[in-house]
């Protein structure tokens, strides 16, 4: 089925279109995070993935490395917020089972920025004297060219595979609605494709009503849409749901251990 030229597909016909080894990026929790498809990645069994968070991630990468889906983390945070440590990254540094590609909030966004623009590159200030410059052999230090002596840390342009989150609804061309999420336009713009769940598809066009318009990513940079209700739980989106409060505590508590973080997954459809 399809909307316009986008095709609406399952969340497991949406999770089948990642494959093994891309480069995702995904959104920070208090954002539209597409959780019900992080579940069919998981249920499919994705391996090898390079998770990007923009600029850093909670439960979603959690679950995700848990799993056994991640080889590389690259954030600029994993955790699960007032709860604490995200346990399954946790321990995956600690066991050295996954690569961590340290970075911050603005370097991400940059190297995001720079492939929105066809850059092969990005200047931006606020690294040098940082140990990232020490661990980060892709960051290369360099003078500006326009001021004799100024330091400045080019970074190389992030291009995803796919961009993956959720959206409170489409519309029937294929236009996604996202309000004041800017983030998730530059994931867009940078990756190759974007993959999004929705609430709905409304029957309307989106680029019809100037207030919507504004606040939308036209349907030319979405690969596919899955309808999830509910999909970003037990995260929740503005206006629409509240986070699972109770059941995000549960998660905190039972992934701890291996043990409890695989009875997690069963009874949670993963």
């Amino acid at each position: 089925m399809a909307f316009g030229k986008t095709p609406v597909e399952s969340i497991d016909a949406l999770a089948a279109r990642v494959h093994d080894g891309a480069m995702i990026a995904v959104p920070p929790d208090y954002s539209f995070v597409a959780m019900a498809a992080t579940r069919a990645l998981i249920r499919r069994g994705a391996r090898d993935l390079h998770i990007l968070a923009v600029p850093q991630s909670g439960i979603q990468a959690d679950l995700l490395i848990g799993a056994g889906c991640v080889t590389i983390m690259e954030t600029a945070a994993v955790s699960l917020g007032e709860l604490g440590a995200a346990p399954q990254f946790t321990a995956a540094v600690k066991s050295s089972r996954i690569e961590i590609r340290d970075s911050t909030c603005p370097a991400i966004h940059a190297g995001l920025q720079a492939s929105e623009k066809g850059l092969p590159f990005m200047p931006l200030r606020g690294l040098i004297g940082s140990d990232l410059m020490r661990i980060r052999g892709d960051w290369k230090e360099s003078e500006n060219p326009f001021e004799e002596g100024d330091r400045i840390v080019v970074l190389p342009a992030l291009k995803p595979d796919f961009a993956l989150f959720h959206s409170p609804f489409a519309d029937r061309n294929g236009n996604i609605w996202l309000g004041r999420r800017r983030e998730l336009v530059t994931m867009a713009h940078a990756a190759k494709g974007a993959l999004v769940t929705v609430e709905e598809i409304r029957d309307i066009d989106i680029m019809e009503d100037e207030a919507l318009a504004g606040g939308s990513l036209p349907a030319l940079y979405v690969t596919a849409i899955a309808e999830a209700p509910k999909g970003a739980w037990p995260l929740g989106v503005a206006g629409q749901y509240e986070p699972d409060r109770e059941h995000l505590a549960n998660y905190a508590k039972k992934a701890t251990d291996a043990d409890g973080f695989q009875d997690y997954l069963a009874e949670h459809g993963a």
